[in-house]
């Protein structure tokens, strides 16, 4: 597979197969993810990847935290506040999409939050992988955060894996600090849930589509 294709290839999966990636395959994409580009070479990035035990341990927690009600605890703003114009149109346009193809009605709100629930159960990905960076860093290594989780992504498309980037991973973070051994001075950005994609899972068979390139692209001559 070459890079046009996994970059069309990729897509957010959101159900996967009960069969984990073997670790020599993970510790491959994490070993080649490391030549992507940061500024100054700083490579910002820390990464822990939980698999078994260690993978539902993690997740036990923070559905535990969810269900009795505690306040999420964020290091950054969620991606999905503060949305105006074209970007909340956007992102009302994906939920619908989603819920769609799991046959959901916007009214069935029980519904809705399991869905929403499975956002902590890395739809059951059997693993998980948590990006984050020092405290002290600004923006612009925030930026280098991203190039790297693209980086492997598609790494992980190329090797036949299907992943989930969420920032819902980075909202309990108290005892994820703990449980995945992340450094207190470092912020969680996001998390990553990947696999072996369920190909047949009516979740992962719509398309949420792109804009039109002119809608964020300007040429000038």
């Amino acid at each position: 597979m070459n890079l046009n294709e996994a970059i069309i290839k990729r897509r957010s999966v959101r159900a996967y197969q009960d069969k984990p990636v073997a670790p020599e395959l993970i510790q491959k994409i994490f070993h080649e993810a490391q030549e992507s580009p940061s500024n100054c070479n700083t490579q910002p990035w820390h990464v822990v990847v939980a698999s078994g035990n260690a993978r539902d341990e993690i997740e036990k927690s923070m559905v535990s935290d969810i269900m009795a009600g505690k306040t999420p605890t964020p290091h950054f703003t969620p991606g999905d506040q503060n949305l105006k114009d074209e970007y909340r149109k956007r992102q009302i346009a994906c939920a619908i999409s989603l819920y769609d193809a799991m046959d959901i009605k916007y009214e069935e709100k029980d519904k809705r939050q399991q869905l929403m629930l499975r956002n902590w159960q890395f739809f059951g990905a059997p693993h998980a992988a948590f990006f984050s960076m020092p405290k002290t860093m600004s923006e612009i290594n925030a930026v280098d955060m991203g190039i790297y989780l693209q980086t492997v992504m598609l790494l992980m498309t190329a090797n036949g894996l299907g992943s989930c980037p969420q920032g819902a991973l980075a909202m309990y973070t108290d005892k994820v600090h703990e449980l995945a051994n992340i450094p207190d001075n470092h912020a969680i950005m996001f998390g990553l849930s990947f696999g072996y994609p369920d190909e047949s899972a009516p979740i992962n068979q719509f398309d949420v589509g792109r804009a039109e390139l002119g809608d964020s692209v300007e040429f000038l001559t």
